[in-house]
């Protein structure tokens, strides 16, 4: 095994490591001079597009159709996406690895999940006149330069909303960059434009020259914090200064008469020059070392240095770990360097091992952590092992020590070479891993339909599953060639018992791709109705998305889809679908009441149900300020009732109104309002209490109102009034219909006395105890006892005894007295 230090190479005081992680990564026949390539972050996929301003080399009768091909890093096709849409002038990737492809006249798509499923948008503000020149993207959005040099950005993939930036001068462009919005010091996008001599500064509100005179500048690039800005002159030197380009920080004269093709920056402490076949890498302070290639080369930038990409191999170029550095470089006397030593004598059973522990006793937790840190910084799993199996000695002579950062590294590296494997080709770097996250590492191995993989990784870190079974499931409806029936069963039997898998996502999925009964019957199994209902509605599934929102008993989501079906369905089709539901039925009725009567008069007659429509009119009628139109809906409503024996009491009913309005019309010009809309049992009450006793009694002669009940609303009216005189003079009739203990109650009840005594001699019907108790309650004590006496109730007239005093005391002893000596 050679030596950890064998790729490194020290560029001024700082040491640079070249690693390989993949080999025969591209055919030799794929001309890479003649492809734009961009590579998503993070060690993400490579997309390939061929260059159609070269020549390309003449094959014969083989014609090939334009694309976009995507790989991963190891070289192994993910996806190829036909093109035909004009020439591209932007390709790009989101943070979240999504393509972004620009054309020249300003269209933009938005590839997702490494799909040839897109969304489209246009840039707008003259980009289809003057077409775009070239573009430049950061995380979340990306810059165009027109060929008017204006400058448009889209800060988000999302909810893209293109938006112009301040005005360039109108001169020539010959490179340009951007700071990102989290990387510039105002918080918002920052365009480097190399204009003539100098550089100018644009944001959204002006466009500042930085006086600078050393230009033109070739190529311009920002490094990943950035910071630092690096500048490509035209005589071969490279100018590296701040961000706001106020302190010059180092020089390098490449001496070279060729302009690079690209330049870029390794993490933040290099800038790297690439021609055809030879890259250079220039540290601080001007140094710089060179590496050649037998073939072209591309450079991928990343957060911590850059990806190299030839036909032959697929390299990782980046400044080498301060932690890797103290523990493998030549002559380190750190503890961690020590201890890895110490294991080394360990396998070979040498006494030394104790001698190098005992030498960093004092700094041996400190030995530990360095030499798990330096283990996720390796790329190689013969030093991980090493440099792990170090830390494990250590830790192990340690009294007390805390492991956990030591098996969260194993955990981390057991992931890490697994995606690294070229069959994956996610050859993520341990700093690059942390920034990415383990749940976006599962969004792109997903992505590549690596579920196995990213299954096992989510039950190693203890992650949900749910998103990778539903991305399987959704993929299958999409590609296979079964039969639904098999799908389903297929996809039901792999998911059943899986927590948080939305089956609606899946037939969601399906329904895309027109397979509407398989869609149907993976919905069954959704246990969510408010997951169900919307996308069987957007099937034309109506009637299934109604019940299922029936059976959920969400009146809400009832309401959502009535509203829906409402819209979409003639009135006719809409009733009849909802009269076999009573619960759907009800509801439309209750929400008809109170914003669409007429419709409800619809439904009543569709279905009809005559006494309910009468029902409406009538509450109609009530609320019509005129008279003749309140007398025409009854007429109506009585006319609704004329074919049916079921409801003869009602069209009665209906038929005595108009005549009721009639007299009540006729009251008001006489009385006083308030008589339109009284039930009869109401006009005759409000009669008596105004006094109109005969005209109360003709009412009641007319529409054949009761006697008892007449003489109710007679006896409540007086009371009301307080006509205790004409309660006096009924109180001398022999008989009542209702008879007379309502009298004492009602008037007993309204505070008069003495007129509510007047009736309990004529409660003839009551026991004794129950005449005496009324008396009680006139304060009526005498008589009280007058009737226990007739009735000879000895007991009684003792308990009167407590309530009565002073003279009534002496009659009620009296009483007492006549009982007693009776009884001897």
């Amino acid at each position: 095994m050679s030596k950890p230090t064998a790729n490194w190479d020290k560029v001024g005081d700082r040491f640079y490591r070249k690693i390989q992680l993949y080999s025969d990564v591209f055919d030799a026949d794929l001309e890479l001079e003649n492809y734009l390539i961009a590579g998503a972050p993070y060690s993400g996929a490579v997309a390939f597009h061929r260059d159609e301003e070269r020549v390309q080399t003449y094959r014969g009768n083989q014609t090939s159709k334009a694309s976009i091909d995507i790989y991963s890093c190891a070289g192994k096709l993910i996806r190829r996406i036909n093109w035909d849409q004009g020439p591209i002038k932007g390709l790009g990737w989101s943070e979240d690895e999504k393509l972004l492809v620009v054309t020249n006249d300003g269209t933009v798509r938005v590839y997702e999940g490494l799909q040839t499923d897109f969304v489209p948008f246009t840039l707008g503000h003259g980009a289809e006149e003057h077409g775009v020149l070239s573009c430049s993207f950061y995380s979340t959005g990306f810059v165009a330069l027109l060929g008017n040099n204006h400058l448009i950005e889209v800060s988000r993939y999302d909810e893209p909303r293109p938006h112009l930036l301040a005005t360039a001068p109108d001169q020539a462009v010959v490179s340009w960059t951007l700071i990102s919005p989290a990387d510039s010091l105002s918080r918002s996008v920052e365009v480097l434009l190399a204009i003539g001599q100098t550089i100018y500064v644009v944001d959204a509100s002006e466009a500042e020259d930085r006086g600078l005179d050393k230009g033109p500048f070739q190529h311009i690039s920002v490094s990943p914090n950035g910071r630092f800005v690096a500048l490509y002159t035209i005589d071969g030197k490279v100018w590296v200064v701040s961000s706001d380009f106020q302190d010059q920080l180092s020089e390098y004269d490449t001496k070279s008469k060729t302009n690079p093709k690209d330049m870029q920056w390794c993490g933040n402490d290099s800038v790297v020059l690439a021609w055809e076949d030879e890259v250079h890498l220039i540290g601080p302070n001007g140094s710089a070392t060179k590496y050649f290639y037998d073939g072209w080369v591309h450079l991928i930038p990343d957060y911590d240095g850059i990806r190299l990409f030839t036909n032959e191999v697929c390299e990782f170029l980046q400044k080498v770990p301060d932690v890797t550095e103290e523990v493998f470089s030549l002559g380190s006397t750190a503890p961690a360097s020590v201890l890895l030593d110490a294991m080394d004598q360990l396998d070979k059973k040498s006494p030394k091992a104790d001698d190098d522990i005992q030498l960093i006793r004092q700094s041996l937790d400190e030995a530990v952590d360095v030499c798990v840190r330096a283990a996720g910084h390796e790329f190689s799993i013969h030093f991980q092992k090493q440099l792990l199996k170090a830390a494990s000695f250590g830790k192990s002579v340690l009294d007390l020590y805390n492991s956990d950062d030591f098996v969260d590294m194993c955990e981390t590296l057991r992931v890490l070479n697994a995606v690294r494997f070229y069959e994956v080709g996610l050859p993520l770097s341990y700093d690059q891993y942390i920034r990415l996250t383990p749940e976006r590492l599962i969004e792109r191995l997903i992505n590549r339909n690596e579920y196995l993989l990213a299954l096992r990784i989510s039950d190693y870190l203890r992650l949900p599953t749910d998103r990778i079974h539903v991305h399987w499931a959704s993929q299958k409806v999409r590609v296979s060639t079964e039969p639904e029936d098999a799908i389903c069963r297929l996809i039901v039997q792999k998911l059943h018992g899986k927590r948080g898998v939305s089956f609606e996502e899946i037939a969601r999925a399906a329904h895309d791709e027109g397979r509407q009964k398989l869609a149907t019957d993976l919905l069954n199994y959704e246990p969510r109705a408010g997951k169900q209902v919307p996308l069987l509605l957007s099937m034309q599934e109506d009637v299934i998305a109604l019940d299922k929102a029936i059976e959920s008993g969400d009146t809400d989501l009832v309401y959502y889809v009535l509203l829906s079906l409402k819209k979409k369905l003639p009135l006719a089709t809409f009733f009849r679908t909802i009269n076999s539901r009573p619960v759907a039925t009800a509801l439309v009725e209750s929400s008809a009441w109170e914003e669409d009567q007429d419709m409800l008069k619809d439904l009543y007659y569709q279905d009809d149900r005559r006494l309910d429509g009468a029902n409406l009119l009538l509450m109609e009628s009530l609320d019509q300020t005129d008279n003749q139109h309140r007398i025409d809906k009854i007429k109506f409503a009585s006319k609704l009732l004329v074919d049916s024996k079921e409801f003869t009491s009602q069209k009665a009913a209906l038929d005595e109104i108009p005549r009721l309005l009639k007299h009540q019309v006729t009251y008001e010009k006489d009385f006083s309002p308030g008589f339109v809309g009284l039930s009869i049992n109401a006009t005759i009450y409000k009669l008596i209490r105004l006094g109109a006793l005969k005209r109360a009694q003709k009412l009641q002669s007319d529409f054949k109102v009761p006697e008892r009940t007449f003489w109710w609303l007679r006896l409540r009216a007086l009371v009301a009034k307080r006509d205790w005189t004409e309660l006096e003079e009924i109180s001398k009739v022999k008989k009542s219909p209702i008879g007379w203990e309502p009298f004492f109650s009602e008037v007993l009840g309204a505070g008069n006395l003495r007129v509510a005594s007047g009736f309990v001699g004529k409660c003839t019907g009551l026991r004794v105890q129950e005449r005496a108790e009324m008396y009680v309650k006139c304060g009526m004590v005498g008589k009280a006892a007058e009737e226990l006496l007739k009735g000879k109730d000895l007991e009684g007239l003792r308990e009167l005894r407590g309530k009565a005093g002073g003279r009534e005391l002496g009659e009620v002893e009296r009483a007492i007295k006549v009982l007693e000596s009776g009884k001897r």
